[in-house]
Parts: structure tokens; sequence; C-alpha cells
């Protein structure tokens, strides 16, 4: 069942998901961050005010991406023990902690977005549904919420599809 919500004025998206679904990011979690995080251009030219670009991005299939790196954790990294390079020791990101900024695709998780028919949909990721602590624990629903997850930004952008990764 599709639901169609106007986020922001004349913006709206088709919501595929259980308008009941709640969502809140639960502490030390960090299973989002060791996926390879899309940078659009417009998160790629403001996170120069935050980072040294060289140091932290990477391209890959002409896109740019977050740098994913070796990290001392256990938990919440890739197969091959890396991750965001902004996630810190104590399991939080520090351009969110330090510079409440981040990127459009961390804002977004973890909902999966894709445009087609000329409209965007927002669904839950499937991998979130096995992996994500932070699905159904609060009260805060993620339907009254979307202006949140969903950065206006991702209008302007001609493949705002989140199901790229690095």
């Amino acid at each position: 069942m599709s639901t169609c919500v106007e986020v922001y004025p004349d913006r709206e998206v088709v919501v595929e998901f259980d308008p009941d679904l709640t969502f809140e990011c639960v502490e030390e979690c960090t299973w989002c961050c060791h996926h390879g995080v899309l940078l659009y251009a417009r998160d790629f030219e403001a996170l120069a005010a935050h980072a040294d670009l060289a140091e932290t991005t990477t391209s890959f299939r002409g896109e740019e991406f977050v740098r994913r790196e070796k990290k001392e954790r256990d938990e919440h990294v890739g197969d091959d023990g890396a991750a965001c390079y902004f996630l810190r020791e104590d399991g939080l990101c520090a351009l969110h902690a330090e510079d409440d900024w981040k990127p459009t695709r961390c804002s977004i998780f973890p909902l999966a977005v894709e445009k087609y028919e000329g409209a965007l949909h927002v669904d839950i990721r499937e991998s979130a549904h096995e992996h994500c602590e932070g699905l159904d624990v609060s009260d805060r629903r993620v339907i009254d919420n979307l202006d949140r997850f969903l950065p206006e930004r991702l209008w302007e952008l001609a493949n705002p599809n989140s199901y790229r990764e690095i």
C-alpha cells in the first residue's frame, strides 16, 4: 500500500512502508556506518568545509564516496573490518557529533529512495530490516518526520536513488 506525503511545499514522496513504522538511532549501533557513503555534488562541496577531501573521499565509477578505513571495533564494520572514515572509536560520527552536519545519504538512512515515473518513492532498506536496531524501538514515526530524513536537495538530483554503494 502506497501513500503520497507532502514533505515540503510542492515536494511529495510516495511512501511504500507501514505508516506506523518508527525509527530512532540506537546508541553504539553504527551498523549503517560500514557502508560506503555516496556524496552527491552538494554534499561533496559541503564536506570540504569540514574535512580534507583528498584524505577522506574516494572516487568509484565516476561518483564520490566517503573513504572507508580499517577500524579497531569488532561490531558494525564490514567483513573487511572497515567502516566510514568519520566513524569515531566511541561509535559516534565525527561529522554529526562535532559539526552537526551529515551527508544526504546518512540523513536518509534507514530509508531507500528511488525516483521513477517522475516521483520519489521511499521505503525501508531491505538490509535495515535485518540489521538496523533502531526500527520500531521508539514513538518517533518515520512518516511524521520525513523532513528530517529527506533533505530538500533530493528533489534537485537527477538520480537520487540510494541503492548505489562502493
